[in-house]
């Protein structure tokens, strides 16, 4: 079930993105599967301003989380991570349905994101939803800014990219 996170969620956040980036080791990425997750206060900065959303279990304990921020006015993606023990269960799909809605409701036209380009459950998993890559050339400022952010933490050490879905054509479960 998808809710809006609460100030008490915030710890299981941190604790759901450590565990969403082990798998990333496999792939030899373990500078990713080791990153901090994001710091409390950066999290309750998303919950407060209602662009925060938990898929909790039947227990109410989030099991998943997509945080959404806005980047030249459009809302972007900017995180949404599902502990891997509940992964291939279109969590993220409804939690990303989720932020479509509310972008939506905000009068928005897209929504946008930035990935890794070729591990399976990002670019090509946002690519099978309906996103597609985009050219620089039609990276915004932010989305540029954004991209610059991610080299300087060392993130382009793998190919990565921003991509963008038009909510007219989203498709929701």
């Amino acid at each position: 079930m998808i809710r809006p996170a609460t100030t008490a969620d915030l710890r299981a956040l941190q604790d759901i993105e450590r565990a969403a980036g082990v798998p990333f080791a496999a792939l030899g990425m373990t500078a990713v599967a080791e990153d901090e997750p994001p710091a409390l206060d950066t999290l309750r900065a998303f919950q407060r301003a209602g662009r925060a959303w938990v898929w909790a279990d039947a227990a109410d304990h989030p099991i998943g989380y997509l945080v959404l921020d806005l980047v030249d006015g459009i809302a972007n993606i900017d995180q949404v991570s599902i502990r891997p023990a509940f992964a291939r269960r279109r969590i993220g799909k409804r939690l990303i349905d989720q932020a479509v809605r509310w972008a939506a409701a905000e009068g928005m036209a897209a929504i946008t994101l930035t990935t890794f380009t070729e591990v399976a459950w990002n670019g090509p998993y946002y690519e099978r939803l309906g996103f597609r890559f985009l050219r620089m050339d039609e990276e915004t400022p932010g989305l540029r800014a954004l991209r610059a952010a991610e080299r300087a933490h060392g993130l382009d050490r793998w190919p990565r990219a921003c991509m963008r879905a038009e909510l007219a054509g989203w498709s929701m479960d």
